[in-house]
């Protein structure tokens, strides 16, 4: 019998720093959430500490281990198919490292159960650009990054590489995850636009985003590489396809 209804899915790699703190974190919101960790192999013992965390919250805290890295997205199908499986119904998204505020879970929340909406995304440039410690180089990337996607594919979205996101689980039962193929920032914009062509209902929530504070990095040249080209290619593709309509 599940504890909660909603599932947060948080992908580790070597996040030893933050994810105890994560984990008491999440757990100490009012909503009550429980939480898949999902862990690729992370060498400095991060699925250790979610093991003897789990002592303690041994019916909300569950962990899946992969052996390496195999990237963002499919940490992500993972865990909502795992999701799914369980039964939940708002299946989150989110970062290890308090990027994502824990607290604005709960305000994800409320845009879908109460709200309606049936994708609810934290959005950094909802209401202009609210971000947190990142180098000005950096914000005007990811800034027009999204308006670039906005221009090529007609979503209507601010904030179209956005990480922080609660799904109802209508969303991902009608997408054929199976058939998400990207593995890094363009898997954020696949899945959008995807939910997007099958009729679903977008809200952005405005958030305010905080750069990491422990723990490094996992951005890389490769990853905006494959965005600027997944995007193209997804609007190509979404000439030739029909997608499922929402139930």
């Amino acid at each position: 019998m599940l504890v909660s209804d909603n599932l947060v899915v948080i992908p580790t790699y070597n996040e030893k720093e933050n994810v105890e703190a994560m984990v008491r974190k999440v757990f100490s919101l009012a909503d009550g959430f429980d939480i898949l960790i999902v862990d690729d192999g992370s060498p400095d013992g991060t699925a250790a500490i979610v093991q003897h965390l789990q002592e303690s919250f041994p019916e909300r805290l569950f962990l899946l281990q992969r052996s390496g890295k195999q990237g963002l997205g499919t940490a992500y199908i993972a865990g909502f198919k795992w999701g799914l499986s369980h039964d939940y119904t708002y299946i989150f998204e989110m970062d290890c490292d308090f990027s994502h505020n824990p607290d604005d879970l709960s305000r994800l929340l409320a845009a879908c159960r109460e709200d309606g909406a049936d994708v609810a995304i934290g959005s950094r440039y909802k209401s202009g650009v609210n971000v947190v410690n990142w180098p000005m180089g950096r914000v005007l990337i990811s800034y027009f990054a999204s308006k670039y996607v906005r221009f090529v594919t007609g979503l209507p979205v601010n904030d179209t590489t956005a990480g922080f996101k609660c799904y109802h689980r209508s969303v991902l039962e009608t997408i054929n995850l199976d058939n998400i193929r990207n593995k890094g920032y363009a898997f954020q914009i696949e899945m959008k636009f995807t939910a997007w062509k099958c009729g679903f209902n977008i809200v952005e929530v405005p958030i305010v985003f905080t750069d990491r504070k422990a723990g490094s990095s996992k951005m890389s040249g490769g990853i905006f590489n494959e965005a600027l080209w997944g995007v193209i290619l997804l609007k190509v593709k979404s000439w030739f396809t029909k997608y499922p309509s929402r139930a």
